[in-house]
């Protein structure tokens, strides 16, 4: 047995477009049971709102579950299998977030109807909002995400408006406490 095979180096990856990112080609490896597009969109995304997730630079145990269950409910996977995708996603988000967020939303917008956007929005949103609050960078984060899946401000505005008692920024502050927001 050579080390690649050790490894798991020498394996072949899953027939993918030339689209596909190693990001989205690591979680998709993950689902190989589905349908190859179907298992390229619960990657893209479950990369998607561990991007939201990541925005703050922390990852909190609310937000997870809240990416599994949504992983569950949206994309139809066992709780075993959502909680593998949330931590691979998480996991390239830390990884390679600067340089495959882009990328793979965009691949995402390609792939996805207008209602699976929205969609995806309306979670981006619960996700953020998993603690109570929603922070600026998280809720700019959010608006950048909706900008790359090529959706309205007014679609943006109307899956905010939902989740505005979670939005920081317009939650009262107690006297002499700093937000982080603001510093």
């Amino acid at each position: 047995m050579s080390i690649f095979e050790f490894l798991g180096l020498d394996k072949k990856p899953p027939p993918a477009s030339e689209a596909d990112t190693q990001t989205v080609r690591k979680i998709t490896a993950a689902l190989d049971r589905l349908e190859p597009d179907r298992a390229r969109y619960i990657a893209g995304f479950a990369y998607i709102l561990s991007r939201v997730s990541h925005a703050d630079l922390n990852i909190g145990p609310e937000e997870i579950r809240a990416m599994e269950s949504l992983i569950v409910e949206r994309g139809g996977l066992p709780e075993a299998q959502a909680v593998l995708v949330v931590q691979m996603a998480k996991t390239q988000s830390l990884l390679f977030g600067g340089t495959e967020n882009f990328l793979v939303t965009r691949q995402f917008s390609k792939i996805a109807s207008r209602d699976e956007k929205l969609a995806l929005l309306d979670c981006l949103f619960a996700v953020s909002s998993a603690d109570q609050s929603i922070s600026v960078v998280e809720d700019n984060e959010i608006r950048q995400i909706a900008s790359e899946l090529r959706l309205e401000h007014a679609d943006f505005i109307a899956a905010r408006s939902r989740y505005r008692q979670h939005l920081s920024v317009l939650q009262k502050q107690k006297p002499g406490v700093r937000s982080q927001d603001t510093e």
